[in-house]
């Protein structure tokens, strides 16, 4: 059975995700976690939605049947997840969500003993096990061995004031009004908290979790509902997170959503203005603007693109000694702030960049233009290798010589391609883009 995909196992609860499921998935997770153990211990958090109950329980089944304690804090950011594990010395920590998905999907997402996610060779040493019946038997425990559980309702405390250091001392958000959408998610608690406590008059919309309401019709899925806010509150800005708090989206005093390309680029010429920004580069996924790279690369700092996905953004700052990276669609990392993409750290940076730029944010946010880009998704009846595909490379060559990128990938998850098409002539990036339509169609 396959279970991982680009960010954890997600999938329909009750269905893919049923209780079973988890409860063989935990005990294969704390097998492999155990051969490292140095506390046995693990936590485990999750967002609002009403499956999160089924799902947490068999987590905590699975776990102390193989002997582990288990270490439960309730609704809490996924970003919160992976500064908790390494802060309270937990051999992993795993998070219950299915980030900005509707309340009807779940998913977890696992954390190392350091609170970084786990990488792919881990996650398929986890699947071996989870796929091998007799070590799934051999391995569980009895007796004194088996493992407890204990939920601790005081921990926001840390995350909190991890995340309210990252902002700089000699700044305060007094005088500003921000608009904060929490998508009934799990940063309805710490959200509006950071904020005001750093002086902010908060408008807080969306934070009133039932379990079914996460996601639905607000927070980074839907910025327009704080852009209306932020026109007749006439506030400095607006903030949108999704349901696990990993993923910000940005709008300015005049209700206009800022690109997360350009977010990116301002976020990163200002570490480096800053000082802050290491070895001189910035992390973006093959999903980002050629104005972006272009727009560094005039402040001599170079672009590296990774897959898409924040823990592949993460692998290669890594590599390349980075400590800034992100994804348009508003997944950031500050690494000397937050372990993985982090909505209200990157929020904080934000707020601190239009500050010290004593500008309003339409003016620091808005760096450069974007170039023409198509996206198009298909539906394919299956999905042959790219590079079985004949008249593929034929096709695309004539566009790259008129100095187009293209990037053509299957969705991990659904039977569909992606495509996307770039150039600086909008004309030909139209008239390329149906070239491709009409090859796909045909072919697939």
């Amino acid at each position: 059975m396959k279970l991982f995909g680009t960010d954890g196992v997600r999938g329909e609860a009750g269905t893919f995700l049923d209780a079973m499921t988890v409860l063989k998935l935990a005990k294969a997770a704390g097998i492999y976690f155990r051969k490292h153990s140095t506390t046995k211990r693990i936590l485990v958090g999750k967002d609002t939605r009403r499956s999160g109950y089924m799902i947490e329980n068999a987590l905590v089944s699975g776990l102390t049947a193989v002997g582990y304690d288990v270490i439960q804090i309730g609704p809490m950011p996924t970003p919160a997840i992976a500064y908790l594990t390494e802060s309270m010395r937990c051999d992993a920590g795993i998070m219950i969500s299915a980030s900005h998905n509707p309340y009807e999907d779940n998913g977890i997402k696992f954390f190392d003993n350091h609170g970084n996610k786990l990488n792919v060779e881990c996650e398929k040493k986890i699947e071996e096990i989870f796929n091998d019946n007799d070590a799934m038997i051999s391995e569980q425990v009895t007796g004194r061995n088996i493992g407890a559980s204990k939920r601790i309702d005081d921990v926001i405390g840390r995350y909190i004031v991890s995340i309210k250091s990252s902002f700089p001392k000699d700044l305060s958000l007094h005088g500003l009004r921000i608009v904060l959408d929490c998508a009934n998610g799990a940063a309805y608690k710490v959200g509006p908290t950071i904020l005001e406590e750093l002086g902010a008059d908060v408008i807080t919309i969306n934070n009133k979790p039932n379990g079914f309401n996460i996601n639905e019709n607000c927070g980074a899925m839907h910025p327009e509902n704080v852009a209306k806010l932020v026109r007749e509150y006439r506030a400095d800005v607006g903030l949108a997170l999704d349901g696990d708090a990993d993923r910000l989206v940005v709008v300015d005093e005049n209700g206009d959503v800022v690109d997360g390309d350009k977010l990116i680029g301002a976020l990163c010429k200002y570490l480096k203005d800053e000082k802050l920004l290491q070895g001189n580069g910035c992390v973006a996924t093959v999903m980002s603007n050629k104005a972006l790279e272009d727009y560094l690369e005039k402040d001599k700092i170079k672009l590296h693109r990774s897959n898409v996905g924040d823990k592949y953004v993460l692998e290669v700052m890594k590599k390349e000694g980075i400590n800034f990276g992100g994804e348009q669609s508003g997944h950031i990392i500050f690494s000397d702030a937050a372990k993985t993409g982090d909505g209200l750290a990157s929020a904080l940076q934000v707020l601190a960049l239009i500050l010290k730029s004593k500008k309003k944010a339409s003016e620091v946010l808005n760096p450069f233009e974007l170039y023409p880009q198509i996206l198009h998704n298909m539906k394919v009846s299956e999905k042959i290798p790219l590079e079985e595909i004949e008249g593929l490379e034929e096709l695309v060559k004539p566009l790259r010589q008129k100095g187009m990128r293209d990037l053509i990938r299957y969705s991990g998850t659904e039977n569909k391609i992606r495509l996307l098409l770039e150039g600086k002539n909008k004309k030909d990036v139209e008239v390329g883009m149906e070239t491709l339509k009409a090859f796909f169609k045909k072919v697939l």
